[in-house]
Parts: C-alpha cells; structure tokens; sequence
C-alpha cells in the first residue's frame, strides 16, 4: 500500500515552545503547518524534561511552569488548526523539481511544502548517566534522570547528584516535598545560578537537608529498590541512606539524521541568518536552541522572536507574487477574525 503524500505549506520539525509559536506566526499569514515530533506529544523539553518546573523569564509571566506554557501556546495555535504527527522522526529530506520539499518519516509518513523549519531544539536528547555500575537496574524505579511529576516523589528520601542548575533547583523544589533531601557533588563548587546555590546553602543551615562532597560508586538494593549508595570522598568511602537517586549530569544532544541533510552545521548546531533564520539551504529554515548565530541567547523569548522573522520570510517563499503587508493583531480587522476575536 502506498503511504498518500500529506501536502502543505510549512512542515515544522519540533514541537516544542519555539515550534508552537511558530505555528502562530505562520497562521497569521494563512500558511498551514504540519509539526513533526519524536516525543509522544507537544512541548519538547519543557514537557518532557520539566514540566512542573517554574519559569521565571517568559516576557509578562512572571512564573509559569513548563507544562503550562505548552498547554498557552496550543491555546495560541488553536486558531490556525495545525496537524500533528508525534512519534515520528524525520529521517530523509529531497528537494522536488518544483522547489517543493518532500520529507520522509521513520513511521512512513511523506510530507511535500514549500518550507521546512526545523525547531528541533538541540535535537535528539538523552540523559548523561553517571559512569555506576548496575544503575540500569534501576532506571525508572528508584534513579530517574527527570522529574515529570513532583507528587511521584512525595515522602521519599532522596539523594540529588549534580552541581548544575537541574540539580540545584530539584532540590531546592523536591525538598518540601521529600521526607529527606541529600545532595551530593564532587565539589564544593557549582554550575548553577548563585541564588539558587545560596538558597541551598540555607537549607543545610537549617538542617532541612545534606550536602555531601564525593562521587557515588556503587549502588546498594533489591530489585531495582534502592537502599543506599556508596561514595568515595576525599577521606575515604562512606555509606549514604536513600530510597530514590536522581543523577543530573546534563543531556547528551544528537542532532541524528539533521546532520545528513547538507546543511552547514557549527559544534553540531545550525548556522543561520539573522535577518530570516535560514540555513544555508534556500527553503529550510531552523529557530530555537538548534540554531547558532553571533551573539545568540539560548532562551525561550529568542526562538519566539525567530519564529516570528521566519514566518514573514516564509510567506514570500510560499506566496511569491503576493504582497506581504505588516499589520499588528491589536489593530488589523483581518488578523482578529482569523484568531475568533474580532
């Protein structure tokens, strides 16, 4: 049976923040979208990663967790209907003679636009796991490399290893919450952001929890239940109590088949312009944490402001004999009917 080519204007790879917002961005314009995702729904790392965890520099929310940042921006798109296609991977990408691009998924879906946009996000991810021998055992009973629900980790006593910001600010989040709280590091010097550092310094203080210096060596328990582990200090080894271990070493990124497509890469990331943020493949553009620019920021807001350039170069692809006149949503008439608030 021959899988029917899915037609559209814009094929968006990533369904993350930046992704959802460029859904918008393009919807405004009357472009469609279809969204590729690896993960079984939207949201990308925020869903994945952290969905509980607060976010403090998203313009005019003061906080707001990641989840619930998703589930604003599906709001946002809602409008514009786009069509998603999640646990899929895009594995092949050729150009058509009519310009067109036909995109090809591991699950055998077949996708031809005139635009692709790539808001991968710093592609593939997966947990960096500490070099412990067993530790496989338990992955998903006892260690876990992500929070997804602070309640699955109420009245448990846990030991934290990392100095990062994901391993401060779990603790600093988990311990009301944990019946204890232990953090261990190889060092008494961190990665993460000075307050959040101080505020963990406090609770030690105030003997709300521990802070351990050394590296964990081996793991003690049953059935993939933890007990305890076993740390190598500077003064020799020593044994720490523990139901729950949540190492966080950072993420391994793996751009996968991206890499493959032509496209002039920079340390793994994608080099772009910054008047349209496209790569070096007329057509293909990528925005977020995927791409690399002089002077760019890593955050959210950026690959908002991304999206919104690339869509205004987006429709001239699509739209070539059409003209394109800037209008903005607090004034235009015909802006507000396509978003049902006029």
């Amino acid at each position: 049976m021959t899988q029917e080519t899915i037609t559209t204007d814009v094929v968006i790879i990533g369904a993350g923040p930046t992704g959802l917002f460029a859904v918008f961005e393009l919807g405004l314009l009357d472009l469609k979208c279809h969204l590729i995702d690896i993960l079984d729904r939207p949201g990308g790392q925020c869903a994945e990663l952290y969905p509980e965890k607060p976010i403090y520099d998203i313009p005019a929310l003061p906080v707001v967790g990641g989840q619930e940042l998703v589930d604003r921006l599906m709001e946002q798109a809602e409008p514009f209907n786009p069509q998603f296609h999640f646990s899929e991977m895009v594995e092949g990408m050729e150009k058509l003679e009519d310009g067109r691009w036909r995109v090809k998924t591991d699950g055998g879906l077949v996708f031809e636009a005139k635009v692709v946009v790539i808001a991968a996000g710093g592609g593939s991810f997966q947990p960096k796991k500490p070099p412990i021998p067993g530790i496989e055992a338990y992955e998903g009973k006892s260690v876990f490399y992500s929070v997804k629900r602070m309640e699955t980790f109420r009245g448990k006593n846990i030991l934290i290893s990392g100095g990062g910001d994901s391993a401060l600010d779990w603790t600093i989040n988990l311990q009301p919450v944990a019946a204890s709280m232990q953090l261990i590091h190889r060092r008494d010097g961190f990665r993460a952001a000075p307050d959040s550092v101080n505020k963990m310094h406090a609770l030690v203080e105030d003997k709300k929890m521990k802070f351990h210096l050394g590296q964990i060596t081996k793991l003690h328990g049953d059935n993939g239940q933890l007990t305890g582990v076993t740390v190598k200090g500077n003064d020799g080894d020593f044994d720490i109590e523990c139901d729950t271990l949540l190492p966080f070493f950072g993420l391994t990124m793996k751009l996968g088949p991206i890499a493959d497509w032509g496209i002039n890469l920079h340390e793994n990331l994608i080099a772009v312009d910054t008047e349209k943020f496209e790569t070096s493949v007329p057509g293909i553009f990528a925005i977020g944490d995927i791409n690399t620019y002089p002077g760019k920021l890593k955050l959210i807001l950026s690959g908002f402001h991304e999206a919104a350039l690339m869509a205004q170069a987006a429709f001239r692809i699509v739209n070539p004999d059409a003209k394109l006149t800037f209008q903005y949503t607090t004034s235009s008439t015909s802006l507000q009917k396509k978003l049902g608030v006029a």
